[in-house]
């Protein structure tokens, strides 16, 4: 099993005290069509001031796709997938929403962690999040990936376009956003689970009605005691390198980032021969009675820790 490629990096069960084993999963978010990546009413996009690579000092703008942005899709998209799958396999409903009424029972509570807000008698303890999202920038500067896309309202009886109605910021295909999830004292369930909610979230932005669609690409694992890199110095070291973009460059930056880790050897960093067989188990993993009934023990099973 290529999942137990990563045995001596995950945990049995979830545990309330968290260690350090930690899997950095690394991705390229690319994006399909125009996505509004903003938080301000403003419209204007999200950027930040870098270098514009380890080698070349100088400041550009950047895109900047803010780590709360990717966690809300994809938490969404992790309890989508498990409500979908119980139904399958008879277990019933979830009945968890965010974010004034989480269960604090399912695997993705477990995961993202909960507040708990029931203030009856018996209140539940708050989880730890235990997935960690760093912001995103995008590879080429903000000036090279930029779009103002004018619309106008239509006469529906004469179909001619009238006023314009304003501008619309957005990012333009093919831009590339190098990006990193990390996880930290997690079960292969929970691995599972994430890998196939990255491989199958889509829709990101403001505006997901009419674009926002992203590709997300799986391209590197590195596992240790640590997180052995951040999300900007993957970026910085890539853009030197954006003509040779492949798992083998990634690879190759991670290695060199092992060297100034605090545990260097305990980290350990995958082939792209690997992560591809990895992603593929994880993607063919059945989320079946029995997968579920697994990840749902687990999560008893800390929730009854916790009462300890």
């Amino acid at each position: 099993m290529s999942l137990e490629l990563l045995k001596d990096y995950l945990v049995e069960t979830p545990q309330p005290i968290i260690g350090a084993k930690t899997v950095q999963i690394i991705l390229f978010r690319e994006v399909m069509d125009y996505t509004v990546l903003r938080t301000e009413e403003t419209r204007e996009l999200n950027t930040a001031v870098t270098p514009r690579s380890i080698s070349q000092n100088d400041e550009i703008r950047r895109v900047a796709f803010l780590g709360t942005k990717q966690k809300a899709v994809e938490s969404r998209k992790m309890e989508r997938i498990l409500r979908t799958a119980g139904e399958a396999a008879g277990r019933g409903e979830l009945v968890c929403y965010l974010k004034d009424n989480l269960c604090l029972t399912c695997p993705r509570c477990a995961l993202f962690g909960g507040t708990n807000v029931d203030s009856s008698s018996e209140k539940k303890a708050n989880i730890k999040h235990r997935i960690v999202y760093g912001t995103a920038f995008s590879l080429l500067p903000f000036e090279d990936v930029e779009a103002s896309i004018t619309f106008n309202a239509i006469n529906d009886q004469t179909q001619k376009t009238g006023q314009a109605l304003g501008n619309r910021y957005a990012v333009r295909p093919a831009t590339l956003f190098p990006s990193i999830v990390t996880l930290k004292s997690v079960t292969q369930g929970e691995l599972v689970l994430t890998l196939k909610t990255l491989l199958a979230a889509k829709n990101y932005g403001a505006e997901t009605r009419i674009g926002g669609d992203l590709r997300n690409t799986i391209v590197g694992f590195v596992a240790g005691w640590e997180e052995v890199i951040t999300p900007l110095e993957l970026t910085l070291e890539l853009y030197d390198r954006h003509a040779e973009l492949s798992g083998e460059t990634v690879a190759t930056i991670l290695k060199q980032y092992q060297t100034y880790a605090g545990n260097p050897q305990q980290v350990k960093v995958f082939t792209p021969d690997e992560v591809d067989k990895v992603v593929e188990e994880a993607a063919n993993t059945l989320l079946d009675k029995v997968f579920l009934e697994r990840v749902y023990s687990d999560v008893a099973q800390y929730r009854e820790q916790q009462k300890g």
